[in-house]
This record gives C-alpha cells, structure tokens and sequence, in this order.
C-alpha cells in the first residue's frame, strides 16, 4: 500500500500513517514499516518539504504562509517547513507576486479600483500578505496607463504590514 502511494507523488510519514490506519492496520505494523521506509530512504519529511515549497511557489505562486498551511496539513513537523520555507526569501516573494499580477493584469478589465480589488484579493487567496500584495498592484498598476497611474499614487503600500 505505502509503494503504491509512494508511487504516485512523494508522501510525508503522517499522510502514509493515515493511508494504513485507514486500511486499519494495527499501529505496531505501521510504526514497524515506516521505520523501515525511513531506514531506506523511501520516506524524508525534509526532502518532501523542500520539494513542496520549490514547486508550489514556482508553479502556482503561493507565498510561504499559504506553503507553511499546506505542509502543516500533509503533517510536516513545523521545524522541518521552516527550514524548507527558509529558500522562498522576501525578494523571491516579491517577485512572484508582482509576476502573477502581471499576468493577471492582461486579462481583468474594469475600473482602477475594481482591478486593484480584484488583484489584491487574488494575491491574499495565494497567501500573500497585505503590504506585499498592496505593493505588487500599485506597482503594476502604476506601469499600466495614465488613469491606473493616478489611482495607484493615492494608495500607500507602505501602511499595510508586510506579514
């Protein structure tokens, strides 16, 4: 059962523990054989974590406190996320906000504040906290057009907290 979960995507010690107790094996069979796969190699939270956070962040854009939530459900010691979640720095985090508003930014239409909202909005659901993604908008708004400009000078990024 543990290959075969093994098999489809790299799992954490606690995820494969549930997989088996679900199956109701008995808990000293369990310990017993993750113990063996830890032994091995074929289980390694630390890997599993650093993994998670490089591919999430790059692939979806989610910040470290949306990565923090997701590791904290798949039952990653809160250590070991925060020495994965350690690669994802400010800049990178940064930078990947403002590039998923740029993209974002191509297809939403509508008023400045509308748009603002709506981005904002995008940023938090991935994570995001308020002053980075405050800062990410009115930078990518202010590069748009004239009126986008004007709306985005009036708002201070600055007062939003970055955590």
């Amino acid at each position: 059962m543990c290959l075969r979960q093994l098999a489809v995507r790299p799992r954490t010690r606690v995820e494969l523990a549930k997989a088996l107790a679900k199956r109701e094996i008995s808990d000293e069979v369990i310990a017993e054989v993750l113990d063996r796969y830890d032994e091995v190699g074929m289980i390694d939270d630390a890997a599993f974590a650093r993994a998670w956070v490089s591919t999430r962040h790059q692939g979806r854009g989610l910040a470290r406190r949306a990565l923090a939530n997701e590791l904290r459900q798949r039952g990653v010691d809160a250590e070991v996320a925060g020495a994965a979640l350690e690669s994802v720095d400010d800049e990178a985090e940064a930078a990947t906000a403002r590039a998923l508003v740029d993209r974002k930014l191509r297809t939403v239409r509508g008023e400045p504040d509308a748009v603002f909202r709506k981005l904002v909005g995008m940023l938090a659901r991935k994570g995001y906290s308020a002053g980075v993604a405050i800062r990410a908008v009115k930078d990518a708004l202010a590069d748009r057009d004239a009126e986008a400009a004007e709306f985005a000078a009036q708002i201070d990024a600055d007062a939003m907290p970055d955590e």
